[in-house]
């Protein structure tokens, strides 16, 4: 039996090392496997390489920013929760600090001493690592799992899936993990790349580049998708939108946009001021400088560029003054100040998306152990679930929290 692992993990990212890690530390031998030559590449370019490991936020509230899959993570959580991997890190030597009260980091805001770290730990725990090792087949015989590479053979009682899902091919991301899973009678819910920039039939506002639009409201303007609606920091594009609020909403729109060739958005850049409130504050500014333009009307609300794209929109002269502009011209400005139509017509697609929507079943899986509930001793864990979140650290501590519960082998 000296050949035989206790566990294997498959997938050398956040979910797998610490699944290896809380394994090897209940006296299990184990073996983790990456594909790619050096462990935890994607971890390194995560947040910009600033490593936004967590947040703040409850446990509740943290789950409800998952949407209808949340509640599947409260055992996780309730395990390993954001208190636990700061706890954790600070065991390992890397102190944590939520400047903004919200978003948890390293202290010195670098991914490196996250994987030096982790790198540390588990040669401490005894994992054994090995990398570059391409996986060809994985069976069960009998109450042993087989794993077949290139090179080797490998056999475990336990394995651990947590090869992540297709997001950045160029680190890694392939969607083996679903393979696997199917190949054991796991069903795939369909996926779709999330968390990137989108692209929009649009382009009159990518002179607009520099101008960040704060506390943006968007909402999609589709009867069925009615009550999708985000608030956010929003950056106009050469090609379309970027910036926070169009990373965590992405996440929301691929899946539309998989069944419908545009998906018509309508964005508030006015912090939510409505037709009544916009025309009041306009009617305010004449009355301060009747000889101002509509132009400089405008700026009293937006940036320059944004407001001369939103009269260029309404077909109206920058240089008019808001009395000389058609009643039906004001009725248009003001009715687009309120909500700019936008169209979303495509995307990148898994190429720049950071994470994946969809994957391997929930109902397949028991939340208190993240074991199969198809094959006994197949455990998965991380984005390569059907679970996904908005920008935060929301992913990562997921990805921690159901590695570490993975990694109990159903003992806790």
């Amino acid at each position: 039996m000296n050949d035989i692992y206790d566990c294997i993990v498959l997938g050398g990212g956040p979910a797998g090392i610490l699944a290896s890690i809380s394994c090897a530390s209940e006296n299990n031998k184990v073996l983790l496997l990456e594909k790619l030559p050096k462990i935890a590449a994607k971890l390194k370019a995560t947040g910009g390489g600033k490593c936004n490991l967590t947040n703040t936020l409850s446990t509740e509230e943290f789950m409800a920013k998952f949407g209808k899959n949340g509640r599947f993570m409260s055992h996780a959580l309730e395990v390993f929760n954001a208190t636990d991997l700061r706890d954790f890190f600070a065991k390992i030597g890397v102190e944590t600090i939520a400047r903004d009260g919200f978003r948890v980091f390293p202290v010195n805001h670098s991914s490196s001493i996250i994987l030096s770290a982790l790198d540390e730990e588990l040669e401490r725990v005894g994992v054994e690592v090995e990398c570059s090792v391409a996986i060809e087949t994985i069976k069960k015989e009998e109450d042993i799992f087989i794993i077949t590479s290139k090179d080797k053979i490998y056999k475990s009682k336990n394995i651990i899936i947590a090869t992540g899902g297709l997001g950045y091919p160029i680190l890694g991301a392939t969607g083996d993990g679903y393979i696997y899973a199917k190949d054991f009678g796991h069903k795939i819910t369909s996926t779709h790349p999330a968390m990137m920039p989108l692209i929009t039939k649009e382009k009159n506002f990518a002179s607009c580049k520099a101008d960040t639009i704060a506390k943006a409201i968007l909402k999609v303007n589709i009867p069925k998708y009615k009550n999708l609606k985000l608030v956010g920091d929003l950056i106009f594009t050469k090609e379309g939108l970027r910036g926070p609020v169009i990373l965590d909403f992405a996440r929301e729109i691929t899946p539309i946009l998989a069944k419908h060739s545009e998906v018509p958005l309508l964005i508030n850049f006015l912090k939510g001021k409505n037709e009544e409130e916009i025309f009041s504050h306009l009617k305010n500014e004449i009355a301060k400088n009747s000889t101002h333009t509509i132009l400089e009307n405008l700026e009293t609300l937006l940036a320059t560029s944004v407001a001369t794209q939103v009269l260029n929109i309404c077909e109206i002269d920058l240089n008019l003054r808001f009395k000389q502009i058609e009643g039906i011209k004001r009725e248009k400005l003001v009715k687009t100040l309120a909500w700019t139509p936008f169209t979303i017509i495509g995307h990148e697609g898994f190429k720049n998306a950071m994470i994946t929507r969809g994957g391997v079943e929930l109902k397949e899986i028991d939340s208190k152990t993240m074991q199969s509930k198809i094959i006994d001793g197949l455990y998965f864990c991380g984005e390569v679930v059907n679970i996904d979140g908005p920008c935060g650290g929301y992913n990562l501590q997921w990805s921690f929290s159901s590695g570490f519960l993975a990694g109990k082998l159903n003992k806790n």
